[in-house]
C-alpha cells in the first residue's frame, strides 16, 4: 500500500467524505487515528463529521459541477460516498480520467444509490432470492402492479432515500394513495419512482457487515462480521443487537448471498447487508457500500468497529471481524423540533451497567431525527436490548 503522510502537509494522505451525519463522523475519527487527512463535505453547515474534520466544505452534492470543482480543488487521495444523493455520474467521470479513487468503486457508489440499481443487479444479474418487486411512475401503475402480482399487503418506497423515508406498508385498497403521496414526500431528490415489493413473512430482518479488504498476499479477501439483528420502523432503524442467532444453513446462504453482491460491486471497504430470514431461507433486501446504521452496535461488540474496519479497508489495511462481547443499541430521537438542544439525563443513561451513549451533534432536532444512541455490552444479549432501551429512555432532549 501507499504509505501513510503527514497531515496538514504535502505528503498528506487525503480522504473526502461526502456525507458528514453519525456515521461519517465515526470514520473520519477512525481515520484521523490512523492519521490521515480529513474533507468532510454535507449539504448543511456544521454537520457531525464537519465538526472533527481537518476541513469542513458544504455544497450540495447532487449539484455535478459543485462536486466536480470541489473534488478537482481540493485533491483528495481517495473519495468516500457517505450518503445515496450524489452526482454519481461525475464519480465515475473522474475515476475514468484517472484523477481519483472512489471507495469501493464510483460504479459501486451509482448502483447503490437508488433501490432501482441494485435490485435489479441483485435479483436479475446475480439472480439471487428477493421479494417480488415492481417499479412505477405513477399512482396508477402502483395501483395495477398490485392487482396484477404484487397483492397485499406490500411495502412501497421510493427508488432514493433513506432512513425509512417515504416507505410504509399498504395493507389493503384503501391505504395506496397515501402510500404514494408519503413517498413522493419522502424521495431524497424529489418527486418520482418508487418501488413496490411483495411482504415477505420472515422471522427477522438482518445486518451482515461484510468486509472486502488487502490480504498479506495482495489478494482481496472478503471478511464477515456476526450477524447484527435489528428493528426497523417504517423502515427507519430504532435498535440494533449483535449476534443474531441464526441457523448454520441460513448463515452459509447469507454470506453467500453477500459475498456475490459485493463481488459484484468490488472495490475495498465494508458493505452493510441488509437480508430477510425465515428458518433456513434468506432474501435479500439492500446493501449499502458503506458503514449501516444498525451497525453503530460494533461500537461496543467489536474490536474492531465497523467505522474503523472501513478505515482501515479502504487504506489497504489489515482488519479482524473479531467479537468483543454481544451488544445492543437503541436510538436517541430528538423528540421535538428545535434548532438548539439540551440533553437532560445523560448521567443516568450512563448509570445503566455496561453502557455508552453517542450524542452525534446535529445541529437542528426534528422530533423522529436521530441525535443519539446508547450502546450496552452484556454476556445476555437480550439483557443488553433491554438496558440499552433503559438507557436511551433516560436521555431527555429538550429546547434550550
Amino acid at each position: 500500500m501507499k504509505p501513510i503522510g503527514t497531515p496538514l502537509s504535502p505528503s498528506a494522505t487525503r480522504v473526502m467524505l461526502l456525507g458528514s451525519g453519525e456515521l461519517g463522523k465515526e470514520v473520519l475519527i477512525a481515520l484521523q487515528r490512523l492519521g490521515v487527512e480529513t474533507i468532510a463535505v454535507d449539504r448543511y453547515a456544521n454537520a457531525p463529521g464537519q465538526q472533527v474534520a481537518h476541513h469542513a466544505r458544504t455544497i450540495t452534492m447532487s449539484d455535478p459541477a459543485a462536486l466536480r470543482a470541489l473534488i478537482l480543488a481540493e485533491k483528495p487521495d481517495l473519495v468516500v460516498p457517505e450518503i445515496e444523493a450524489i452526482a454519481t455520474a461525475v464519480l465515475e467521470e473522474l475515476e475514468a480520467e484517472g484523477l481519483v479513487r472512489v471507495i469501493p468503486t464510483a460504479r459501486a457508489a451509482r448502483l447503490t444509490m437508488d433501490r432501482e440499481g441494485i435490485r435489479r443487479l441483485a435479483a436479475e444479474t446475480l439472480n439471487l432470492p428477493t421479494s417480488p418487486f415492481k417499479f412505477c411512475d405513477s399512482l396508477a401503475e402502483l395501483q395495477q402492479a398490485i392487482d396484477q402480482g404484487i397483492g397485499y399487503p406490500c411495502v412501497v418506497k421510493p427508488v432514493m432515500s433513506s432512513s425509512g423515508k417515504g416507505q410504509s406498508k399498504i395493507d389493503d385498497p384503501a391505504g395506496v394513495q397515501a402510500a404514494w403521496d408519503h413517498a413522493m414526500s419522502g424521495g431524497r431528490v424529489g418527486p418520482g419512482r418508487v418501488i413496490v415489493e411483495g411482504f415477505i413473512d420472515f422471522d427477522y430482518e438482518i445486518t451482515l457487515l461484510t468486509v472486502r479488504a488487502m490480504a498479506a498476499d495482495g489478494r482481496v479477501e472478503t471478511q464477515f462480521c456476526a450477524p447484527i439483528g435489528h428493528v426497523q420502523v417504517s423502515g427507519d432503524y430504532v435498535e440494533s443487537w449483535q449476534p443474531q442467532p441464526m441457523h448454520h444453513l441460513a448463515l452459509a446462504s447469507a454470506r453467500a448471498i453477500a459475498k456475490a453482491v459485493t463481488d459484484n460491486l468490488g472495490g475495498l471497504g465494508l458493505f452493510g447487508v441488509e437480508l430477510f430470514v425465515k428458518g433456513e431461507q434468506v432474501w435479500f433486501s439492500e446493501v449499502s457500500p458503506r458503514p449501516h446504521d444498525t451497525g453503530m452496535v460494533t461500537m461496543v461488540t467489536q474490536w474492531q468497529n465497523e467505522f474503523e474496519l472501513h478505515a482501515r479497508a479502504i487504506l489497504g489495511l489489515p482488519v479482524s471481524t473479531a467479537l468483543k462481547s454481544p451488544g445492543a443499541s437503541a436510538v436517541i430521537y430528538g423528540g421535538v423540533d428545535a434548532k438548539e438542544l439540551l440533553f437532560d439525563g445523560v448521567d443516568e443513561a450512563l448509570r445503566v451497567p455496561n453502557s455508552d451513549i453517542r450524542l452525534f451533534g446535529k445541529p437542528e432536532s426534528f422530533v423522529k431525527r436521530r441525535m443519539g444512541v446508547a450502546l450496552v455490552f452484556d454476556a445476555d444479549v437480550e439483557q443488553a436490548r433491554v438496558q440499552a432501551k433503559l438507557a436511551a429512555s433516560k436521555v431527555k432532549p429538550r429546547r434550550v
